[in-house]
């Protein structure tokens, strides 16, 4: 769908705003009932509050095409990678949102007005939406560093293949200059890169895997720094 008409994109936004709402306030509504001895009621308001949901779903696949998945057995592990990746980058903006702009306008306008309790509760979501950012951060960190572990992998195999059809078997060192010189996890084949480092673990690109302290961990599997070895890498032809 052509979403460059501005209104239309904005209904969208609306709609689904609007749809995802009322799933959420009969879901509500579904569990005062309940409380209140009225299971029927209770009922009705969660088969409505599914209704909305699909109703919602359909409105932002139109916003996001990008995320419709048909037929998964037909994406490549790569493609599968992008669509999860996308999903996480907009809950990481959503989430942002919450925490830096508005929930904290939302507490300041509620502390204008004298309300408390608002202005608590606000503060209160504004740092469940900062952690939850955090956690949607790391995962998408998760998923960049399973990109190159994959390849490392696909490399491997692929070369086992030759060797298996009557090539020769690939010669492969590890490097000898610490700036440049990549370790590998031995649990889970995570990759350090100190040309790269590890930013969400608070190590500056440029730091050589000796100097990283010792409690730092791998990212992926969780692993000590112990568990890596320095990577055997192609010899250039």
């Amino acid at each position: 769908m052509d979403l460059s008409n501005f209104t239309t994109l904005q209904n969208l936004e609306a709609a689904f705003g609007g749809e995802s709402m009322a799933n959420r306030k009969y879901l509500f509504f579904a569990d005062v009932a309940r409380k209140l001895g009225f299971t029927d009621l209770a009922k009705l308001f969660r088969e409505t509050a599914e209704q909305e949901t699909e109703h919602a779903f359909a409105h932002f696949e139109l916003l996001h095409p990008e995320l419709v998945v048909k037929d998964a057995a037909a994406l490549t592990d790569e493609q599968k990678r992008e669509i999860v990746s996308r999903c996480l980058s907009l809950a990481i903006e959503g989430e942002t949102y919450e925490y830096t702009t508005m929930y904290p306008e939302f507490a300041a306008a509620a502390q204008s007005d004298r309300d408390h309790p608002a202005a608590e509760e606000f503060l209160k979501q504004a740092q469940e939406s900062s952690e939850h950012a955090n956690i949607f951060r790391d995962a998408a960190h998760r998923f960049g560093l399973l990109k190159f572990i994959e390849n490392y992998h696909a490399d491997r195999y692929a070369e086992a293949l030759e060797v298996l059809n009557g090539g020769q078997p690939v010669t492969r060192v590890a490097g000898t200059d610490p700036s440049t010189r990549k370790w590998i996890c031995k649990l889970c084949s995570m990759i350090y890169d100190p040309v790269a480092g590890d930013p969400d673990s608070g190590i500056a690109p440029g730091t050589p895997f000796e100097d990283i302290p010792d409690d730092w961990y791998c990212p992926i599997c969780g692993a000590t720094k112990k568990t890596f070895k320095p990577l055997e890498e192609k010899i250039a032809a």
